[in-house]
């Protein structure tokens, strides 16, 4: 295995090379981690449909830790396609805030940084314990055998949202089951400007999501039982060029949408233009955009054949937001006690009410707010359905490298090129072949 430095900087060098946006400089607004013990600053991800609605959303409950405590959150919002990058480059510089929000898949690979603070039992004894977070969303917190690199905050998963009125005019009457009924019911809803269904594709990290699921369904995992990466196997290709076909050989995906990075497809269904979305939990997104909950219906998945539930019948990825502290913070004192004051009960109740996110903390999964048919959708998905994407050191490193060649690929559909079941290989292997130690 190579050293951990070298794990660190490989996947700086390798993710700055592939992500289109890239990092500028790896520092939080006012500097890195600070030596105040009046005083955190905290990276947090873009959750709402705009980074001024995450400030909306965070800075009353912000200002409330410091009434409580005295200490003084300084906030960034952090798009998601800087995210990555950022947590990278702070990794390796040193100069990163106390406290971030990760994307839960790419625990291991922060991990083997060695830059965050790991989470043994005394550490979660200080945040009330590690048996008060529900199982699913612990088994993405960091590889397996080691104490976790972060701790869950907010959990999701993806559903399919259909527009209950288009589908109506359509002459659908129920939410497709499986992809062939999702692409029937897509070339119903296309046609005088409208689409069937809405993508991210010029977004990696959602590319490499709805890929995972797709492999899964066809028996395919991306890496082998040691770690290594197998991009390029037969069922692997299989998946992603079904996905990228919903735009190159189905056409129920608007070509603009391969140029879509963030919350378009979601503004584009808000607004009528698609009959479908896939999205994680969408809720709060479409009601900050206007459409209301009656004018939409919320389904699980699409699966090959059959129903959602266990083996290869995924229909999500497990998918979530963890909270992290940086090792080398001034203050891991306020940084706990922040990590604390984020994950207790109220504080989980608004936080994922908010962000239509299921709580990863187990009393606040009981709160009737979280027991709307809704969000029994994705409490179901996640406890019978999802499967953990790899928590393997090199995941953040391969979710850059597939999910840019399934950019590229969406691009080819777009501009009317051919999407072969060999141009598919070809791109998986080079995706392949820029992965550490290929």
């Amino acid at each position: 295995m190579r050293s951990i430095r070298a794990a660190a900087t490989g996947a700086v060098v390798l993710s700055l090379a592939l992500t289109a946006s890239a990092c500028g400089g790896g520092t939080s607004t006012g500097g890195g981690t600070n030596d105040s013990p009046k005083k955190l600053t905290y990276w947090a991800s873009n959750q709402g449909a705009g980074i001024e609605i995450d400030k909306k959303v965070l800075r009353p409950e912000l200002d409330k830790f410091e009434q409580q405590t005295g200490i003084e959150v300084e906030l960034e919002v952090v798009p998601w396609s800087d995210l990555l990058n950022r947590i990278l480059t702070a990794t390796t510089s040193g100069q990163g805030p106390d406290v971030l929000n990760i994307g839960n898949t790419w625990s291991a690979s922060l991990q083997a940084t060695g830059a965050l603070l790991p989470w043994d039992t005394a550490q979660f004894d200080r945040i009330g314990g590690k048996d008060r977070f529900v199982d699913s969303a612990l088994g993405s917190t960091g590889a397996d055998g080691q104490d976790p690199a972060a701790v869950p905050l907010y959990s999701m998963a993806y559903a399919l949202y259909y527009n209950k009125q288009m589908f109506a005019d359509a002459g659908i009457q129920k939410p497709p089951a499986t992809w062939d009924d999702l692409v029937a019911a897509g070339k119903r809803l296309t046609g005088d400007g409208t689409w069937g269904i809405g993508v991210e594709g010029s977004n990696p990290a959602e590319n490499i999501h709805h890929a995972f699921v797709f492999a899964q369904q066809h028996g395919a995992d991306f890496f082998t039982a040691d770690g290594t990466a197998d991009f390029a196997n037969a069922a692997a290709v299989a998946a992603v060029k079904q996905y990228v076909d919903l735009m190159a050989k189905d056409r129920i995906i608007a070509p603009g949408n391969a140029e879509y990075a963030q919350n378009q497809s979601v503004s584009d269904f808000a607004k009528g233009k698609t009959g479908m979305l896939l999205w994680q939990s969408a809720s709060a997104n479409l009601k900050s955009q206007g459409m209301g909950e009656d004018d939409y219906g919320i389904a699980p998945v699409p699966v090959q054949s059959g129903t959602p539930g266990p083996g290869r019948q995924v229909n999500s990825m497990v998918a979530g937001i963890n909270l992290a502290v940086f090792k080398n913070s001034d203050n891991l004192d306020g940084a706990t006690r922040f990590v604390k004051f984020m994950t207790s009960d109220a504080e989980q109740k608004i936080l994922n009410t908010a962000y239509s996110s299921i709580p990863p903390v187990k009393a606040a999964q009981d709160d009737p707010a979280f027991n709307t048919p809704a969000n029994a959708v994705l409490k179901d998905t996640l406890a019978q359905s999802a499967a953990a994407l790899p928590q393997v050191p090199d995941e953040s490193q391969f979710e850059t490298a597939v999910g840019t060649a399934i950019k590229n690929l969406f691009a080819d559909a777009a501009a009317g090129r051919a999407v072969t079941t060999a141009s598919v290989k070809a791109a998986l292997t080079k995706a392949q072949q820029q992965m550490p130690n290929q």
